[in-house]
């Protein structure tokens, strides 16, 4: 078959490779139709995610896309194998059963999208009805969907903060209720944020960036010893720094509940209820037209022309096969 084949460290190409072979019954063989390519895909591939194995022989790209099943059903898929591939092994616990009128590039892009955003939101940060939470670093296309997933779970406001000034104005038209532009000072930023944490305190903080972006918004939320607003801060990914300086003072003088959402950090049941009830209902969000993704799409044999092209903010890599 043909696939993005990889060695660690290097881009992928679109070379022949050996058809995986199902192992065991909770293991399907699966026709792959399309694959997004994310930040953890690229991650990965370079060697620089935790997830990234250390050895040098050739693997495929991709950790879940869109498929047919040998029956015909259209399945989302999380990868045993590589899914940017003509035929890829997903695990039968961890696929989801496409609903009628949702295009194949969508339903590859926005799964990952959904635990990126859905699992922080939901399961790590348990956002209740009428609360407000601000989203740090929401051009991305993840950032954009959690916009959207924080109203459907009923956020009363949703702050967002980024770079890119049209895509923080496209987040207004998603639900956001204000933006913040990271373009300014840090002065500026910290002075915004406690602005509106003054006049709403914000319950939630679920950040995409982190890095010195983080370090503003902790600043902006530490107290002066009183009382202070409980927020649970959520790490999803770390674009702006791998590492922040954090005075032991913010933590002391606020109520700030720090964790973390990604691979590894849910536990089992959460697992089972992204896959048979969050990107399931999701999905069917999108297929009726009330959850948008955006995508750009590329043949599977231009791959490695692909991996390394310059994508317009928040919109998605779909490799089609």
């Amino acid at each position: 078959m043909k696939a993005a084949v990889y060695i660690p460290g290097q881009t992928p190409k679109y070379l022949d490779f050996a058809e995986p072979i199902a192992q065991n019954d909770s293991q399907l063989l699966i026709t792959v139709k399309a694959a997004a390519v994310k930040n953890l895909d690229k991650g990965i591939v370079s060697g620089h995610h935790y997830s990234s194995e250390t050895d040098k022989q050739p693997k495929v790209a991709g950790i879940d896309g869109v498929g047919q099943l040998a029956d015909g059903t259209r399945v989302y898929g999380f990868g045993i194998s590589g899914m940017i591939a003509e035929k890829a092994l997903v695990d039968k616990n961890r696929t989801v059963k496409l609903p009628a009128g949702i295009d194949d590039a969508t339903a590859a892009a926005l799964p990952n999208a959904v635990m990126g955003a859905g699992a922080a939101i939901h399961f790590k940060a348990a956002l209740k009805q009428g609360e407000v939470i601000l989203i740090n670093g929401a051009t991305g296309v993840t950032g954009m969907v959690a916009v959207q997933i924080a109203k459907h779970y009923g956020a009363k406001k949703v702050i967002v903060t980024g770079r890119n000034a049209e895509a923080l104005n496209h987040l207004l038209h998603l639900g956001a209720g204000e933006a913040i532009s990271l373009k300014q000072d840090d002065e500026e930023i910290i002075k915004k944020i406690k602005e509106i944490h003054s006049a709403t305190p914000i319950d939630i903080v679920i950040d995409y960036v982190w890095g010195h972006p983080a370090e503003l918004v902790l600043a902006a939320l530490q107290g002066k010893g009183g009382i202070t607003h409980k927020v649970r801060y959520v790490t999803v990914g770390a674009m702006a720094g791998d590492k922040i300086s954090l005075s032991s003072g913010t933590l002391r003088s606020s109520d700030i509940e720090i964790s973390g959402s990604g691979l590894g950090s849910l536990n089992a049941d959460n697992m089972r209820d992204l896959f048979t009830k969050m990107v399931p209902e999701m999905l069917q969000l999108a297929a009726d037209g009330k959850l948008k993704i955006d995508t750009v799409t590329a043949d599977l044999k231009d791959v490695e022309t692909a991996w390394h092209k310059e994508i317009p903010g928040g919109k998605r890599l779909v490799i089609v096969i």
